[in-house]
């Protein structure tokens, strides 16, 4: 399919740098990595689940306490 690109210059250059290893055409390397990009198994980052407004922070093992916060808030200055 035909279609027109306007493409970050780096990104340009990391396509045709894969077009020249694997000698294929520039169409076909971009093809190429928006595949393996759609595929790809997404961060945790942005797999974080939303409730409502918020995300729900990663599972850690341990139990944030009073002390913690008030820690966090001296850092931040609040």
């Amino acid at each position: 399919m035909r279609t027109t690109l306007n493409l970050e210059e780096d990104a340009l250059l990391a396509a045709q740098a894969l077009a020249r290893r694997q000698r294929i055409s520039l169409g076909s390397a971009v093809s190429s990595l928006i595949r393996a990009a759609a595929q790809a198994t997404p961060s945790p980052a942005l797999a974080t689940p939303l409730r409502g407004r918020y995300a729900l922070a990663p599972v850690r093992d341990e139990v944030i306490t009073t002390e913690h916060v008030r820690e966090l808030m001296v850092r931040e200055g609040i």
